[in-house]
């Protein structure tokens, strides 16, 4: 069978710059998309409070937290893997280069909370602790999905490309943030690297043929809809 995609959860930024909105008029949170290779059942960006994922995942998909093998982060920022935590009984992935980022940040974070007594102290020694179930993401992650280096929107950002009989799907993760972003050649204004992410965007366009954004719905890539 091939691989196949599904979007579980359509994300949303707090506000969009195209809808000239003021800063944080909602809760943002990330596109989770099922990706389904075999008998491999890939969770990417688990965002969403853990209770409303799981039930918007059978919603979706029939399936459960515990159905899930693997997960897989675009990025490490915590909207991209607010719902972690229910899918213990998967593999998690990410790009070892934003894993090494993550670390040192939260690492450079701990040295300072070391003299901060509360919930700061105790908030980046849980995300220390949550890393330590990542694994570094190996190039082919199934037969049919690759994991594709997408560097700008965080240090060692990237996404998953499927390799489809007839199409080429990728879910970009925040290097595609929304449709009115792809369509405009734009990134996201809280990129680390803003000349790294508009190259990122510009491979996605002449690679994808459906790109799955970060923060939006799946869309016909750009240059499909000029031929």
């Amino acid at each position: 069978m091939a691989v196949e995609f599904r979007i579980i959860n359509i994300g949303t930024l707090s506000s969009n710059p195209f809808w000239k909105e003021a800063p944080g008029v909602r809760t943002a949170h990330a596109t989770t998309t099922l990706v389904r290779d075999g008998d491999r059942r890939i969770l990417v960006d688990p965002s969403l409070p853990p209770a409303t994922l799981a039930a918007r995942l059978f919603e979706r998909s029939g399936l459960r937290p515990a159905d899930i093998t693997d997960v897989f982060c675009t990025t490490l920022r915590a909207t991209h893997r607010w719902a972690v935590s229910a899918f213990d009984s998967a593999r998690w992935w990410c790009h070892e280069p934003e894993l090494q980022a993550a670390r040192g940040h939260l690492e450079a974070l701990e040295a300072s909370a070391r003299r901060v007594e509360g919930d700061f102290a105790e908030s980046v020694q849980a995300d220390l602790k949550l890393l330590e179930r990542f694994q570094p993401v190996p190039e082919r992650l199934t037969p049919h999905v690759h994991l594709y280096p997408l560097p700008g929107p965080s240090a060692g950002s990237a996404g998953l490309l499927l390799a489809a009989p007839t199409q080429t799907v990728m879910v970009a993760g925040d290097a595609a943030v929304t449709s009115e972003h792809v369509e405009a050649g734009r990134v996201w204004g809280g990129c680390a690297d803003v000349e790294a992410a508009m190259e990122s965007l510009q491979e996605i366009v002449e690679i994808a043929d459906i790109i799955i954004c970060g923060h939006d719905n799946v869309m016909l890539s750009p240059t499909r809809w000029m031929r």
